[in-house]
């Protein structure tokens, strides 16, 4: 997701991604795929370009959850209008879900 600011008639990403080029990057796309990769270049339209990217795959039962399983993409372009998040794999660490239920209670 990204937000736009308006000024003078253009519209302005708030998002800079200037600070996370040739840094690696965890990007999640519509319809749940999410991959990981160095981010090489990006344009206005967000479309990304990723070095040595990894696809997380999905789970065969809930489509919307990944697995630890990957797969080697290499380089790819991500389309701005599936980019929904880009976030930075370094300084990141994945917490258990505070809300999810124990079994049994």
């Amino acid at each position: 997701m990204d937000y736009y600011v308006f000024q003078s008639g253009r519209k302005e990403t708030v998002l800079d991604l200037a600070k996370f080029v040739d840094k690696g990057v965890q990007v999640k796309l519509t319809g749940g795929r999410q991959v990981t990769g160095t981010l090489k270049g990006y344009d206005q339209l967000l479309n990304l370009v990723l070095d040595e990217a990894v696809e997380f795959l999905r789970d065969q039962d809930d489509p919307l959850k990944t697995t630890d399983q990957t797969r080697r993409l290499g380089l790819i372009v991500c389309r701005g209008t599936a980019v929904m998040l880009v976030s930075p794999t370094d300084g990141t660490d994945e917490i258990a879900n505070p809300f999810t239920q124990p079994d049994g209670a």
